[in-house]
C-alpha cells in the first residue's frame, strides 16, 4: 500500500476534530451547532454536519439495495439525537470518487458478489485508515465475498466477533445482548463482526439480522413495529458510535 496522501492526512485531521466536537455537543444539548473544523477541510457542508454515503461496488451484488433505510436513519439522528445531517439521503460514492473523503461514514450492503478494482482496494485502505468508518449489513449471501474484499483491504487485520460489552451497543441506547434480530434467515443469532486498524474499529459487518431491511419504509418488508424500532434504535447507536470514536 502507498503511503497516505496530505488530503488522507487532513481527512483524518478534520474526522477527529470535527466529529468529535459534533460528539461532544450532542452528548450536552449544546447548541447551535457550529464546529471549528480546519480551514482545509475537505468540504465546506461536512464541517458541521455528519453525513453517510452508499458505497456503490462492482461484482454484481445489489448495492442498491435498502433504498430508503438511510434516509430514514439519518431522519433518526437528527429527531431522536439531535445530530444536524449532511443530506436528506444518502449520496452514492465509489471507492475511487474524489468525493468519498467528504464522509465519516459508508453504508453498503447487499445478497450478491462483491467485487473491488486494485485502485478500490488502495483507495478504500486510504479511506479506512485516514478516519473514515464502514458499515456492511448483510441482507443474505453477501459475507463470503465481503470478507475476501476486505482481508484485499486490510490484509494485516482480521475480522473479530465483537463482545456484547462493544460500545457500539450501548450509545444512546442499550442492546445488552448485542445485535437484534430483524430478519431470520438460516435461524442462527445475530452477530457483529469488526475490522479494527491501530486500535480504532474501522469495518463494522452486522450478519444474520438484516438491520437494513428493519430500516427500511414501513410495507416494503413484512416487518413488525417492534422490529423496526429495534432496527432504528441500533442504526442510531452504530451512526453516533461512528461519530464519536
Amino acid at each position: 500500500m502507498v503511503r497516505s496522501s496530505r488530503r488522507d492526512r487532513r481527512f483524518r485531521t478534520w474526522t477527529l476534530r470535527a466529529l468529535l466536537a459534533l460528539a461532544g455537543a450532542a452528548a450536552c444539548s449544546a447548541s447551535p451547532w457550529a464546529v471549528a473544523a480546519p480551514l482545509d477541510a475537505p468540504s465546506p457542508l461536512a464541517r458541521t454536519e455528519f453525513s453517510i454515503a452508499r458505497l456503490k461496488y462492482g461484482g454484481g451484488g445489489d448495492w442498491y439495495g435498502d433504498q430508503g433505510s438511510v434516509r430514514n436513519l439519518l431522519a433518526g439522528l437528527k429527531s431522536r439525537a439531535g445530530v444536524p445531517t449532511g443530506t436528506a439521503d444518502a449520496p452514492v460514492v465509489t471507492p475511487t470518487d474524489e468525493a468519498l473523503f467528504n464522509y465519516p461514514m459508508l453504508f453498503m450492503a447487499g445478497h450478491g458478489n462483491v467485487k473491488f478494482t486494485p485502485a478500490e482496494v488502495e483507495r478504500l485502505h486510504r479511506y479506512l485508515t485516514a478516519g473514515g468508518f464502514l458499515w456492511c449489513d448483510d441482507d443474505y449471501g453477501i459475507s463470503d465475498s465481503f470478507r475476501r474484499e476486505m482481508k484485499r483491504v486490510l490484509p494485516e487485520s482480521e475480522m473479530v466477533e465483537l463482545p456484547f460489552d462493544h460500545p457500539v451497543f450501548h450509545q444512546l441506547y442499550e442492546f445488552p445482548r448485542g445485535l437484534p434480530k430483524i430478519h431470520e434467515h438460516d435461524g442462527g443469532p445475530a452477530r457483529a463482526f469488526g475490522i479494527y486498524d491501530d486500535g480504532r474499529l474501522v469495518v463494522l459487518f452486522t450478519f444474520d439480522t438484516d438491520l437494513g431491511d428493519g430500516l427500511e419504509d414501513e410495507g416494503v418488508h413484512p416487518d413488525p413495529p417492534e422490529k423496526r424500532e429495534q432496527a432504528m434504535k441500533m442504526g442510531v447507536n452504530i451512526a453516533l458510535f461512528a461519530l464519536k470514536q
